[in-house]
């Protein structure tokens, strides 16, 4: 699933190409994703595109009329085409722009979400949400405070959404070898210390993967379909068995909620 260097690669990319651009009309081959596409994108008609941004892992296309909120889910992708591109099995959804362009909207698994908003900030899909990793509000005394209330392994605290936006698995496990923290060790025994290096690491990393426009695993893709470049700074994702970089030792890998973790004992405590 897209994170939120993903994310925010996407909304850049878009941005550029799509800002101030009319939405002449749009194509719904396919009504129902993970929810029904809103009947105000099916029926949308020459409206001005007039800001893209992100929230959490959201992409938010603000028109004239009101908010596009698209999710992509786990499989889904975002493309930048021109009129007479193929359609191929799984493009579910295209808006028409008026520089000969179409926003295109391929999940294989349909996972993905295009709902419709007048009032972005009373959905509900957004009220549960924790703070930014990147906003001021996101810091020492914020992360010490929380993980004094959670008594669960420190890397499923930084992947929890009501708690912090967008970390996902591959970020969770760069965070905390760059911090030198055990993924397995309990939030509530994460000392002062600790936590000002794990705000910093969050930050490092998630700024680096923005820069770089995301991780490449298996499924993301830009819209320009060129991959993410951050997979060449990986450490220890996807690094079992392999020397780690800093001290030699093999890298170990345990699952942790069904996500693969990997770690080095001799780097993180």
């Amino acid at each position: 699933m897209p994170e939120l260097p993903e994310i925010e690669t996407i909304c850049k990319d878009i941005r550029k190409l799509l800002l101030n651009k009319i939405i002449i009309y749009s194509i719904v081959r396919c009504k129902k994703l993970r929810k029904k596409v809103s009947k105000e994108i099916i029926n949308i008609k020459k409206n001005k595109i007039i800001n893209i941004k992100r929230i959490a892992k959201y992409i938010i296309i603000k028109i004239e009329l009101g908010y596009i909120i698209i999710h992509l889910g786990m499989s889904g992708s975002l493309f930048i085409c021109s009129k007479n591109t193929k359609i191929n099995k799984h493009d579910h959804v295209d808006l028409i722009i008026n520089n000969n362009k179409i926003l295109r909207y391929n999940d294989p698994r349909r996972f993905g979400l295009y709902l419709w908003s007048n009032n972005l900030y009373n959905e509900k899909i957004f009220l549960n949400l924790g703070i930014e990793p990147l906003s001021k509000k996101f810091n020492l005394y914020y992360l010490f405070y929380y993980t004094r209330k959670k008594k669960i392994k420190i890397k499923d605290f930084i992947m929890d959404n009501k708690f912090v936006v967008g970390i996902g698995n591959i970020y969770a496990n760069e965070v905390l070898f760059n911090a030198c923290i055990l993924p397995y060790r309990l939030s509530m025994n994460i000392s002062l210390y600790e936590c000002n290096k794990l705000i910093n690491s969050i930050k490092y990393i998630i700024k680096k993967a923005i820069k770089y426009n995301g991780t490449t695993i298996k499924n993301f893709i830009r819209i320009n379909k060129k991959k993410g470049n951050f997979k060449k700074f990986l450490k220890i994702y996807g690094k079992k068995k392999k020397k780690c970089k800093k001290c030699n030792f093999l890298i170990k890998k345990i699952i942790q909620r069904g996500r693969s973790t990997f770690f080095c004992n001799n780097c993180q405590k």
